[in-house]
């Protein structure tokens, strides 16, 4: 399993990326992370990912908490799918992306700048596989 971190513009903060990078070199000892900053209108996870499962943060995505977010990050390890999450940027992701995804995913019913959004994702998915590990960090 790969996990793939795309974040649609770039942080307001330079300093903004430095928790969410913490993260995603912590769950490095685990599987392959990876974070990067892109330009949705020219990129294209489809094509990039063909047979990864494609979660975009959407506001009217799914909520889960921290144990059903583990049973995603399970599933695609038991199915060895990799993982693209796409964090949309301040005017969201492509419209015509929504219906394409395998999955949209809200972080919460409340709205968060999107530097926020990229820390809590990283985390959570930390989380999981430190969880999945038996690793202390999730008590």
């Amino acid at each position: 399993v790969r996990i793939y971190l795309y974040y649609a513009g770039k942080p307001r903060d330079v300093h903004a990326n430095r928790m969410a990078e913490e993260f995603v070199k912590r769950t490095g000892h685990y599987t392959r992370c990876e974070m990067r900053e892109i330009k949705p209108e020219r990129f294209d996870p489809w094509s990039k990912h063909p047979a990864a499962w494609k979660v975009l943060l959407d506001p009217a995505g799914k909520r889960l908490n921290s144990q059903q977010f583990i049973s995603l990050i399970a599933k695609a390890e038991l199915e060895a799918r990799d993982v693209a999450f796409v964090v949309g940027g301040a005017d969201g992701l492509p419209e015509d992306w929504r219906s394409r995804a395998d999955w949209l995913l809200s972080l919460s019913s409340m709205t968060f700048p999107h530097e926020l959004a990229r820390v809590v994702l990283a985390e959570q998915i930390y989380r999981a596989f430190t969880s999945l590990r038996g690793h202390p960090y999730p008590r």
